[in-house]
Formats: structure tokens, sequence, C-alpha cells
């Protein structure tokens, strides 16, 4: 019982602390927004025309990586070409899907192999039930550099069969979105009419798996056992320590500061600094993917809480008080919520890949 009033006391005391010591964070939220339309701009695009392109978008949209898909009109001789233009054979356009997709989730060379599982490469401006030049097949570039990866993707298709093989491969010099309810079709009407079988879309689906987190998220009885009373009154049920007596607010070493619940990095020496509000604080996370934000109207105030993305344990708060010259933020953590990898021991403990965000440059 005695233990157990003294931690209470500690709780108490950091959170009374941390309500009066601390500035709200209003403007945080649009910043981090900010950050991750900068990050969603780096995407590249390929086109590919596969028959009714009602079939061919659903397939995309199942791939991991691509993060949209669009239905029109490519390589035409007209300007706004309708439907019934297109259908009509005379515009020269193929049915076509545009696809977006994050070159650092998913390669171009993935998506033509998956595109040469949906089509018959040789034949001639007809797949499946559908005839006539707007169903020929093709892919279209409007980067050069992807032109060597598709002729040597279709050159060694090529050695596959005895007859020729007729998918177009050419830069994209138009293209025009169909009409809006050509647009997620399939979705839309799951029962709906495509050449590509059911089968073919899990395919698709398991095509590129995400792969496995070497951290994983503890239940709270396994957390119970590893965990002292006051890291697991702190990461699993908000709490707040003791300023300025915890473990890490002096701590200055080089190294790497990990998620005490699973041992994934989240913040480096290298962005650490004495905000002298008796927690460790640091001007950014390695990498924001690796915490989430929330609202937190608690105490009266409004803050910003911080918590680790796979753990969801509870880290701390961030504010916007922190050195302007490094962004301007402060990510007030608990300790509690934290264990420190020296620099020597990072590579014995497995934190090689981190050491150059933490070590000196001489």
């Amino acid at each position: 019982m005695r233990n157990l009033f003294i931690i209470g006391t500690i709780l108490i005391t950091g959170v009374l602390f941390a309500s009066f010591g601390c500035k709200s964070n209003k403007n945080k939220e649009k910043l981090i927004s900010t950050n991750e339309n900068i990050m969603d701009s780096n995407s590249n695009e390929i086109y590919f025309a596969g028959g009714c392109f009602w079939g061919t978008e659903h397939f995309f949209k199942q791939v991991r990586g691509v993060t949209k898909t669009t239905t029109g009109y490519a390589n035409g001789k007209i300007k706004n070409p309708t439907y019934e233009d297109v259908v009509s054979g005379d515009t020269g356009f193929a049915e076509t899907v545009k696809v977006t997709y994050d070159p650092k989730v998913v390669d171009l060379g993935l998506l033509i192999d998956l595109y040469l599982k949906t089509i018959d490469p040789t034949s001639l401006n007809k797949q499946g039930n559908d005839r006539g030049t707007q169903y020929r097949t093709g892919i279209y570039f409007n980067n050069k550099q992807d032109e060597k990866l598709i002729k040597e993707k279709l050159a060694a298709l090529s050695k596959q069969y005895d007859q020729k093989i007729v998918i177009e491969a050419e830069p994209i010099h138009n293209f025009y979105d169909a009409e809006n309810y050509h647009q997620d079709y399939l979705t839309k009407n799951p029962g709906g009419y495509c050449h590509i079988t059911p089968a073919m879309f899990e395919i698709a689906r398991n095509a590129n798996p995400a792969s496995k987190s070497e951290y994983t998220k503890k239940d709270k009885e396994e957390l119970k056992k590893v965990l002292t009373p006051l890291q697991y009154e702190v990461t699993q049920n908000s709490a707040t320590e003791r300023p300025y007596s915890n473990e890490y607010d002096k701590e200055f070493r080089e190294g790497i500061y990990v998620d005490i619940t699973t041992g994934e990095p989240l913040f480096a020496s290298s962005d650490k600094y004495d905000a002298g509000c008796g927690w460790p604080s640091f001007s950014k996370p390695i990498s924001p993917k690796l915490i989430q934000e929330e609202k937190d109207n608690t105490l009266g105030m409004e803050r910003t809480e911080v918590r680790s993305k796979t753990g969801d344990a509870h880290l701390g708060h961030v504010f916007d008080d922190g050195p302007k010259e490094k962004g301007g933020l402060r990510y007030c953590i608990n300790s509690a919520s934290l264990k420190f990898i020296p620099l020597a021991e990072m590579k014995a403990k497995g934190y090689e890949k981190y050491i150059p965000l933490v070590e000196k440059k001489k």
C-alpha cells in the first residue's frame, strides 16, 4: 500500500506541474497535416490499357501502394472525347486506367507483371468479350526512364509466345478522364460486367503484402509483468511522472530512445534539448509515422497528446514553444515511456541502422 501511495503522489504532482508549466498547442495539427500533404505528393504515374477499363481499374485498386486509379481515354485524335465518341472506333482512343502509386511502397516492375496477368498479350483489339480498337492493350508512360523497364518486360514476355505480342509501349500523348459513372464502377456495381475474374482481384490484393513489423504491441497482462508500476501507469493509463527527478531529464549522451513497451525507436539524442520543464524534450521524433497525436482536453486545457503508433503507449504531449531554429516544437515526453540505448550499445542491440542519426559528424 505504501508503494502505491508514493506512486499516486508522484503521478498527481506530475499532472499538476504539466498542467500549469506547459503551453497549449493549437497550431500543431495544422503543421502536421501540411507535412503529410508534402509527403503524399511523392508519387508516380503509369497508364495501362487492358480491355474494358472497369476491370483493370478495380484490379489495380487492390494493390498495396497504389494510391489512386482513374479510368479514362488515352492517345486519341480529338479533344475531350465522350464515351460515345470512343466506342465509335473513329477517335483512336484506348480505354485506359491511370495508376498513381507510391514508388516507396510498390515498384513499377511489379505493377507491369500484375497487368500482364490480366490480358491476352497476343490478342489485337480484343480482350474477353470486348472488341474494337478502344480495347487494345498498351502501357503508356510519362517518365522516359520507365520506357527501358517496360520494353524489357515485354521482350521477356515475347519469349514465352510463338505469336506476336501486340501490347503498345509508348509515351502518353493525351489522357481524358472518363465520365463519373465509369469511375470506381465495380466498387459501385459489384455484380457488374468484368473480363477479369474475382480470383485475379485476390491475387492483386496479396501481391504486395506489408512486411511484418519487428515491433509488436503487447497485451496489458504481459506489460504488467515487464514494466514497473510507474511505467505501466504512464504508458497504459496516461499518467504523468514527476518533473526533474525522472530518469532521462538530464540524459544527454548519444543514443536513441525507444518505446518501453515495444522497443521501437522513437527519438534520437540529436533532437534532444534541455527545455527546462523537467522532462525529456525533443524537437521531433525520428519519423512522424512512428507516433500518433490526439486532442487532449483534460484538466481544462487544449493540448495534443503524443502516443506511440505501434505500441499505443502514452508518451507525453507536444507544444509549440520549442526552438524556432529546429521547427518550433517541443515533444515533452515521460522518461517512464522510454528506454535509452547508448550509442556504444546500439549495434549489439540491433539498432545499428540508427547510428548515423546520433553519431556526431567529425
